[in-house]
């Protein structure tokens, strides 16, 4: 049986994920123009939300993973 908890994490991290790759999409698909420093930062969103979707999908999986030395860095959610 799966931990609800982690079913919860996996959940949330996927949606965050989507919604910032959905972002993304806006921009590269569908052109829409963002001045340099928000896209910069659009894309450093959708990356950290892609390690923590990562994250969350091992742990689901039961798969435990060693944290990169640059989560260190980054304040928790």
């Amino acid at each position: 049986m799966i931990d609800e908890d982690r079913v919860s994490g996996y959940r949330e991290a996927y949606d965050e994920w989507q919604n910032q790759l959905a972002g993304l999409h806006e921009v590269f698909l569908e052109h829409k123009r963002l001045d340099p420093v928000r896209l910069k930062g659009l894309l450093n969103r959708e990356s950290r939300a892609k390690r923590r979707y990562d994250q969350a999908r091992l742990r689901l999986l039961g798969i435990e993973e060693e944290p990169d030395a640059d989560d260190e860095d980054e304040e928790p959610s």
